[in-house]
């Protein structure tokens, strides 16, 4: 997971660590950040974007996977989002990463980089708290995969 900004939430970062770390157990999982803005009161919010987006393209690899966490995006239930996981691993992806933007989104630089887009609720969740409920839905994808007993349905 790509994300704009540290997560300074005192009540999300001991969730968002404890996932990340049982995700680790399934597959190489890891949150990277990259510099939230400094000085942004003068910045419009389609600036402020456009600067995010020279960051967050400079962190792509060659051969990445890049998915938008964007309300625009598909939305699965948790038992379709395990088996989009499946598909994903098996098709060879290097490396596969999911963005997380700032508090205006991204800018179309960054939309054109991208292969798909993931929304996570037709809700608007903070872009703090959107890492949280990512981070439990993809522990929650690897335990349907592996038929654990986390997810009932």
């Amino acid at each position: 997971m790509l994300a704009v900004g540290k997560t300074n939430n005192p009540h999300f970062l001991p969730g968002i660590q404890e996932y990340a770390r049982r995700i680790s157990r399934y597959l190489p999982f890891e949150v990277e950040t990259v510099p939230e803005l400094k000085n942004t009161k003068k910045l419009s919010e389609e600036q402020q974007k456009e600067k995010e987006a020279d960051l967050l393209l400079k962190a792509f690899q060659p051969g990445d996977y890049i998915v938008l966490l964007d309300e625009q995006g598909k939305e699965f239930r948790s038992t379709e989002f395990a088996a989009w996981m499946e598909r994903r691993a098996s098709a060879g992806t290097k490396r596969l990463v999911f963005v997380v933007g700032g508090p205006y989104g991204f800018s179309p630089r960054v939309y054109a980089a991208a292969h798909e887009k993931i929304s996570l609720s037709k809700m608007t969740f903070s872009h703090q708290m959107i890492r949280l409920l990512f981070v439990e839905q993809t522990y929650r994808a690897m335990t349907i995969l592996h038929h654990e007993p986390y997810h009932h349905e």
